[in-house]
């Protein structure tokens, strides 16, 4: 840092403006990222397996609650205190995808990358859109949700939920998992990854969505 400083201060001596710009900067860079590690302890998510929620904490008040789809037997979330570590809006699964046929039609809906490929059909990664990895290849992201755990690991939400939480989430973010599936068969009716909503609200049409999510009729 001493030896970074030393450079910059000396190229920019011929303008006082020009130096005085730079060190401001020199100063700016540290403090910008000082901005966002406190953001990011401002904020946390408390993912609870039992309920199928996850809950944006932010300030010590929830300000988003999302229905989920967690981990299948065999493929459970899992549980304890972790720390969002990558951020990738358009994320593709790197080990499960689908096999397509030339007319566009699903062969086989549970393959991975080493699964066979007939002639004619390729292998497509399954999009996890709005990713938020707190874990090994395990994250929050967009997805279906059937009504009760289905996936090999992974938090799905509603699209546009999972954007919500995508914003307002940092790198650092805490994330908390609690609860266990344990006997849990199904805690609400399908809800589709395309979900007929606009995702420009206002926070009270914010706060009705998430309730008709939660509490469908």
């Amino acid at each position: 840092m001493k030896s970074l400083i030393y450079y910059t201060t000396t190229r920019f001596k011929e303008s006082d403006g020009i130096l005085a710009q730079g060190i401001r900067l020199l100063v700016a860079l540290p403090a910008l990222a000082c901005v966002s590690v406190a953001a990011a302890s401002q904020t946390k998510v408390i993912i609870d397996l039992s309920e199928q929620r996850a809950y944006l904490v932010e300030q010590g008040r929830v300000t988003l609650v999302s229905p989920i789809a967690s981990g299948r037997p065999g493929w459970l979330t899992p549980t304890g205190d972790f720390r969002i570590f990558n951020k990738d809006v358009d994320h593709q699964s790197r080990s499960f995808g689908s096999v397509i046929d030339a007319y566009g039609r699903v062969v086989n809906s549970n393959a991975t990358p080493n699964s066979r490929v007939p002639r004619g059909c390729h292998y497509r990664p399954a999009p996890m859109p709005y990713f938020m990895e707190f874990s090994p290849a395990v994250g929050m992201h967009a997805g279906y949700l059937p009504g009760y755990p289905a996936s090999h690991g992974c938090v799905r939400m509603p699209r546009d939920l999972a954007a919500m939480f995508f914003e307002r989430v940092h790198t650092g973010t805490p994330v908390t998992v609690v609860g266990s599936t344990r006997n849990l068969t199904r805690v609400r009716k399908a809800i589709p990854i395309f979900p007929p909503r606009s995702l420009v609200m206002s926070e009270r049409q914010r706060n009705t969505y998430v309730i008709s999510y939660l509490h469908p009729r």
